[in-house]
């Protein structure tokens, strides 16, 4: 039986009391993240300026030995560029920037002479796009204050978040969400679970539950692992029940989330080809979802609680 899917006369109402809630929780808490976040960053500054000689040792020799300089670097020039565009001006490859910036390290197999070249192409591109303006010791190769080190890192540390703003926010949201349903949860005599530890969704005991747990499914010839938030094993369950999964999903704008709705299909079609169609998986949303994409979900037999009203948990048999 649906809880919320089947009852779109409710759906008005519970879009603007979600956006409400989404609105109230970002006012009082994404500029503390983002700041937290911005600090974290402006260390990370510091020690790339630390590992360049304070920019005055962009070579190839630094970039191989210190390779996730590089994001950091690209917010250094004016203006900051995007992964794509320092490649193309440098006439480099996507993998040696995917590798340096991504895996963290040059590529190992790449010819000792070819990766000292693009090395070198590369450090010429930030060398020429450099923003002397906000590292004025450059030009006169003199040794910066620390007052200027840090309102450097501090300005390319607000850069690099400006340009993950929203995934540092849905990450703050993310963790948020998860906290509202453990507290639910435990409120109700529910044990948590702590993943890493051998936890597997189809071996949870009645009355326990886990976050971030990967879903084997199969797919054409080969198994594969699907991340899951949340997996709950109602207190009553029966033998051979599998838990309730549970996916959190928020949105600072109606835009984002008709983009992302078929990720949820994507999952519920692979869950319902190996488990069968008994298995339940829910969205517990926030923020900004309209009908389009809750008709959307409805469709595929997605249900969902809204996290404002988050006792709707108790009607899926927790």
């Amino acid at each position: 039986m649906a809880v919320n899917s089947d009852k779109p006369k409710r759906w008005k109402a519970d879009i603007a009391l979600s956006v409400d809630h989404y609105n109230s929780w970002f006012m009082r808490f994404a500029p503390r993240a983002y700041r937290d976040t911005r600090a974290q960053a402006t260390k990370q500054v510091e020690v790339s300026l630390r590992q360049t000689d304070n920019l005055g040792s962009i070579t190839p020799e630094s970039l191989s030995r210190h390779p996730t300089v590089l994001p950091i670097l690209r917010m250094a020039t004016a203006p900051p560029i995007a992964r794509d565009r320092l490649t193309g001006l440098a006439g480099v490859s996507r993998g040696l920037i995917h590798s340096m910036e991504v895996e963290g390290r040059v590529p190992p197999l790449a010819k000792a002479a070819v990766l000292k070249a693009d090395l070198d192409k590369v450090g010429q591109i930030i060398l020429r796009l450099l923003d002397k303006d906000i590292f004025p010791w450059f030009d006169s190769r003199r040794r910066p204050s620390r007052l200027e080190l840090h309102r450097a890192a501090t300005i390319v540390a607000d850069r690099l978040c400006g340009a993950e703003a929203d995934p540092i926010i849905r990450n703050a949201q993310e963790q948020r969400q998860l906290a509202v349903i453990r507290r639910w949860l435990e409120g109700r005599g529910y044990s948590y679970l702590k993943s890493g530890k051998g936890v597997r969704f189809d071996r949870m005991k009645p009355g326990t539950f886990a976050f971030r747990l990967n879903i084997p499914v199969r797919q054409v010839g080969r198994t594969v692992n699907i991340p899951v938030d949340a997996a709950i094993m109602p207190k009553r369950s029966r033998h051979g029940e599998r838990p309730l999964l549970v996916e959190a999903k928020s949105a600072g704008d109606f835009t984002n989330t008709n983009k992302r709705r078929k990720e949820e299909a994507t999952k519920i079609t692979q869950l319902r080809s190996t488990y069968g169609k008994r298995i339940r998986y829910v969205l517990f949303l926030c923020g900004y979802f309209d009908s389009g994409y809750l008709g959307y979900e409805a469709a595929e037999g997605i249900d969902w609680v809204w996290e404002h009203r988050v006792d709707d948990l108790a009607l899926f048999g927790l």
